[in-house]
């Protein structure tokens, strides 16, 4: 059974219904395929305990005045498939309550059920911007389709355009699988030694996007706390900069922050994590 986890925030706010929650935090500590480090379903848990170590004040606007729900976790130890619909069935409850999902990692495999929640909830005509240092469009890997490898593969069957953000490590079927959809991107080697803090999404782009986030995305020199780590990867201060500007110029509708893998003995990652969660609210509060 899934265990139960501390309340985002917890000890600095009371915990509202999601109904009445501008938030609500979805703890999904799915693991099922790794291609190199473990440790992503730790990741929910921990990003929730370091929360209770924020402040409220984000240093531009408290997020969580519009109220915050932390749902249970998902109980992550049926089959692939149960857990993707099990995921999808949760997403769909918040977005029926008028709260807006924010969900915690787990392999990035947990993004497709997310999706999938939406297109269960009637969302039709949105995209998703993913920052990650993969691709995420093998159609399988190691012969499985439900890979983390593939997670975004699965999102573009569904015909939901995708922008990507910050990739640095592919193959010559993702690449295919780029032209193939026409999947829009900047990758790191564009982005990072040119400093880029804002971007124009195509015009033709999606006014509601959803907003994935690998914690590989960014540089191991901020998050080495992921299990496939690459070098060259975007800063800090670039990352919250690129997620301000669509959110200046589209409509967030949620967003995740998958694969983070925590530590032992390192909680700076852990805060790290959760502040970007928090952050990342804050963005959307004060831009929507």
């Amino acid at each position: 059974m899934a265990q139960e986890y501390p309340l985002f925030l917890g000890s600095e706010i009371e915990q509202c219904n999601m109904t009445e929650a501008a938030f609500s935090v979805l703890p999904v500590p799915y693991e099922n395929t790794v291609s190199y480090g473990g440790g992503t379903a730790k990741g929910p848990a921990a990003i929730l305990e370091a929360s209770w170590q924020l402040e409220t004040w984000d240093g531009h606007s408290n997020p969580s005045q519009g109220g915050i729900h932390t749902c249970k976790p998902i109980d992550c130890s049926p089959a692939p498939q149960q857990v993707i619909d099990n995921i999808a069935q949760a997403i769909k409850q918040i977005l029926d309550a008028g709260s807006m999902p924010v969900v915690l990692g787990g392999e990035h495999t947990v993004t497709y059920g997310v999706i999938k929640g939406y297109l269960d909830a009637g969302f039709r005509n949105f995209g998703v911007v993913q920052i990650d240092a993969h691709a995420d469009l093998r159609d399988a890997y190691e012969g499985d389709p439900l890979s983390h490898a593939s997670a975004m593969k699965r999102i573009v069957d569904e015909d939901i355009p995708l922008y990507q953000l910050g990739v640095r490590a592919y193959c010559q079927e993702e690449i295919e699988a780029r032209q193939q959809y026409n999947v829009g991107y900047q990758d790191a080697d564009t982005l990072v030694p040119n400093h880029v803090q804002t971007l124009e999404l195509p015009n033709d782009f999606p006014e509601n996007v959803f907003f994935t986030v690998d914690i590989d995305g960014l540089d191991p020199a901020v998050f080495p706390s992921t299990g496939t780590p690459v070098p060259g990867g975007l800063g800090w201060y670039q990352t919250l900069n690129l997620f301000k500007s669509i959110a200046q110029q589209r409509n967030i509708i949620g967003f995740d922050i998958m694969e983070f893998a925590p530590i032992e003995g390192f909680h700076a990652y852990d805060f790290a994590a959760s502040l970007l969660t928090y952050k990342l609210m804050g963005l959307i509060q004060r831009h929507q």
